[in-house]
């Protein structure tokens, strides 16, 4: 089964992450299928970019997020797509 989870990087106290499709069976530093984005929370805001287009399709195809993911994408990710395409007739109304 495919999982979309953090995969760590960066030097020592100095924690970077890429956010990765990869096996369950995999370790998280294992062989990934994928690197969809990167998140860095030692900035102030935390930094997340990711691609939305490719996570719909991973989960699609199957794939689960992970709690730590599936947080990240819920609080940090507010320019989604679907939002910004849902207040664009909400603002020619006005």
């Amino acid at each position: 089964m495919l999982v979309i989870r953090l995969s760590r990087t960066g030097m020592k106290k100095q924690a970077h992450y890429r956010v990765v499709v990869c096996d369950s069976k995999r370790g998280a530093e294992g062989a990934v299928v994928e690197v969809v984005g990167h998140y860095n929370p030692r900035t102030v805001p935390a930094t997340v970019i990711v691609d939305h287009e490719r996570i719909a399709h991973w989960l699609k195809a199957g794939a689960r997020p992970s709690g730590t993911v599936r947080t990240l994408l819920a609080s940090h990710v507010t320019n989604k797509p679907e939002a910004a395409a849902a207040e664009a007739p909400q603002a020619n109304a006005q």
